[in-house]
């Protein structure tokens, strides 16, 4: 039972490793790991710098971004929303308006997705103390098995409870980290939806 626990916990802990080489220790995600992610990746329209500093001076703008950028809105429902804010701007405001709405998309789910990227480093690091935790867990049993003297058995019981409490929660933990891990992809995926959106209107 301890061989292929340690067995599980090794394949669990290589997994990260064999998906991707990386210079980040505390990045485990199969997903290559982009820290910084500038407008240029998703948009085309004009220059944001300007917008990127003022968005949220613009009320409409700002309230249409964070309504757009929010994932419990489907994509499909901002087309609409678009359209009917495009449609009251005059032709000499359009391009400067809609790309403040970018702007502000933009800085809500960047800043979401730094967010994400932080916790999935911290989790990793929990991870990482947990397995060393796992694996002195493991030694401790093995030394009290192999002991000369004979075993205390209430030792070697709590020692092994804690040792499969320890090991369960990390592989649970393990497990949810492939869907954290997934997170990032899906805000820059809705990102670039919502910049092809706006630029359509431009």
């Amino acid at each position: 039972m301890l061989r292929s626990a340690l067995a599980t916990l090794l394949i669990l802990g290589a997994a990260p490793a064999l998906a991707q080489p990386k210079a980040d220790p505390d990045w485990p995600c199969a997903q290559r790991k982009v820290s910084t992610l500038g407008p240029g990746a998703v948009w085309t329209g004009p220059d944001p710098t300007q917008a990127l500093a003022e968005w949220g001076n613009d009320t409409d703008a700002a309230l249409l971004a964070q309504k757009i950028a929010s994932r419990r809105l489907p994509l499909e429902e901002v087309d609409g929303l678009l359209d009917a804010f495009a449609g009251k701007l005059d032709k000499a405001e359009k391009d400067a308006r809609l790309t403040r709405v970018f702007a502000g998309v933009f800085e809500v789910l960047n800043g979401e997705r730094d967010k994400v990227v932080a916790g999935i480093g911290r989790y990793a690091r929990g991870q990482r103390v947990m397995a060393e935790r796992i694996r002195d867990e493991a030694g401790k049993i093995s030394e009290v098995k192999t002991a000369p003297d004979v075993p205390d058995t209430k030792e070697l019981t709590e020692l092994e409870t804690r040792f499969a409490w320890d090991k369960r929660i990390f592989q649970e933990r393990s497990q949810s980290l492939t869907y954290v891990c997934e997170v990032p992809t899906l805000l820059e995926q809705r990102l670039g939806a919502i910049a092809k959106k706006i630029q359509a209107r431009l």
